[in-house]
């Protein structure tokens, strides 16, 4: 008896010890991670401010001039480093890839949960997560060498441009939109098509007053992820975009975006210089942008509950 009641404390204090670590390694993870975080917002924010306040650019020009030259000055003496054209370009090919890729996103979607047999939504399964695993820089040699001649022979000039960088972002976030939509579209419960189609609406009915609507927020949800993704894509929209520092007149005219000049110019620069800091301004607007994302995501879900 007394074997055992020594037996029994021992595997509760072996218990609690290892409880105790347990809960001390997850605090300590936690911990690393909002540090980690933190440092990333505070570099690059000290970084980005350091235009205005070290190189004393003007955050007016910055937002709203189209002259991208941070080694040159204006006449005032300050650095030349409107972000206009960049910033435009950005959410150009962003919201035009948002526009392309819902429709056919929501239209897979219920295809896959309402309309096809198992077989066929398996492989579009496959085929939606061969495409989220394919390279970034695949994408860009494919739009360079099918998407940019195609625009030039079917609707003139150069084929570089935001309808160039926005449907290779509509090919990229498709899988992403679609995977999340299908996520939605699944969550709506059973009984609320049931109860539908036993009133007397027909599938589509159902699909577009019951389904599409109940899941609407996280619709919304996987669209505002398709154009974060598409917002901070770097690589293949700088490959197809044409790289211009010019305000876009059409979307056949060549563009640049905020990833697409911090990738070309970042390691032509020196640390600490006007150059360098204007680019970490860029950054600091990229960062921003993705808080705001985020931060539409979290409002979207509060107000689902």
């Amino acid at each position: 008896m007394k074997d055992e009641i020594q037996a029994r404390i021992l595997k509760k204090s072996k218990e609690s010890y290892q409880e105790v670590w347990g809960k001390s390694l997850v605090i300590f993870c936690t911990l690393l991670i909002c540090m980690l975080v933190i440092s990333i917002f505070v570099f690059i924010t000290s970084k980005g401010l350091a235009t205005f306040f070290e190189n004393h650019a003007s955050l007016k020009n910055f937002f709203t001039q189209s002259t991208w030259n941070p080694n040159m000055s204006d006449k005032n003496g300050k650095p030349l480093v409107g972000a206009l054209p960049m910033i435009l370009g950005s959410f150009g090919v962003t919201l035009l890839a948002a526009l392309i890729v819902t429709p056919f996103a929501i239209g897979t979607a219920l295809f896959m949960t309402e309309l096809s047999s198992k077989k066929v939504r398996n492989f579009l399964q496959m085929v939606i997560e061969l495409l989220v695993g394919i390279p970034s820089v695949v994408y860009g040699f494919i739009g360079l060498n099918v998407v940019v001649p195609f625009i030039r022979n079917h609707f003139g000039g150069s084929g570089y441009g935001i309808l160039a960088g926005a449907t290779v972002l509509f090919v990229m976030t498709l899988p992403t939109v679609t995977s999340l939509t299908v996520d939605a579209l699944k969550a709506v419960p059973k009984h609320y098509r049931q109860a539908s189609l036993a009133l007397g609406a027909t599938q589509w009915q159902t699909m577009y007053h019951v389904t599409l609507r109940s899941a609407s927020s996280g619709i919304y949800t996987a669209i505002i992820f398709g154009m974060a993704r598409a917002f901070g894509e770097a690589l293949a929209v700088q490959m197809v975009i044409g790289n211009a520092s010019l305000l876009p007149t059409s979307l056949l005219t060549p563009a640049s975006t905020l990833t697409s000049v911090l990738t070309m110019g970042i390691g032509n620069t020196v640390m600490g210089t006007v150059g360098n800091n204007a680019l970490w301004s860029l950054a600091l607007v990229l960062l921003l942008m993705s808080l705001f994302f985020n931060v539409c995501v979290r409002m979207i879900g509060r107000k689902d509950k």
